[in-house]
């Protein structure tokens, strides 16, 4: 058993060891933590490092603790939903209206294209935009919530497109009611959290 931990401790980085013997010691079996312990004075790792990193390490888990304790409810993820889904039929009602008002294709195809268009343009659009901008929609808004990556951050671009392309996912609605996060928040790496997180 110790070689195996041995051989693991082996494997690691020096950062990761140091966050080991400090910050994580008490998530560890004492063999294990002998193991690192031996590792670190084998690689004769610089130990004036160890405040920083401990110190760092430290922030870190306890800014995700913060944000973990924030992630709202399936309640109130499903609110989001439910104001989100009529603010966006609303929006594509009134885009549909003004196009069509513009454009009158006679062709059935066309009709449909332009319909699919319209639906899932409006969707992609109304999700990215308000997200990008303000890290809410209006059923976050509503709801005082907000999009925030896994450390707390404020989401980049990247992640908010990620986000909204993964919600076209099929049953992505419904995941977020067994589980806080759902599949677009788990695929683009984000959270949705009390607003009152920083």
């Amino acid at each position: 058993m110790e070689n195996e931990f041995a051989k693991v401790m082996s494997e690691r980085t020096d950062e990761e060891l140091i966050k080991i013997v400090t910050v994580e010691r008490g998530s560890y079996n004492p063999t294990a933590i002998e193991a690192a312990d031996a590792e670190v004075e084998k690689r004769n790792i610089d130990t004036s490092e160890f405040e920083k990193i401990r110190e760092k390490a430290t922030a870190e888990k306890e800014q995700k603790e913060k944000v973990d304790s924030n992630v709202v409810s399936s309640g109130t993820r499903f609110m989001n939903f439910l104001i989100d889904f009529i603010v966006w039929l609303v929006l594509a009602f009134i885009i549909s209206f003004i196009i069509g008002f513009f454009i009158q294709p006679t062709d059935q195809g066309m009709i449909s294209l332009i319909g699919y268009i319209l639906i899932f343009g409006t969707f992609i659009v109304y999700y990215a935009l308000m997200e990008i901008k303000f890290q809410k929609t209006i059923g976050k808004f509503v709801t005082k919530t907000k999009v925030v990556k896994m450390n707390g951050e404020k989401p980049t671009d990247g992640d908010i497109i990620t986000r909204t392309f993964c919600r076209l996912i099929p049953f992505d609605r419904l995941s977020f009611l067994f589980v806080k996060n759902g599949i677009h928040d788990f695929l683009s790496k984000t959270k949705v959290v009390k607003d009152n997180v920083e």
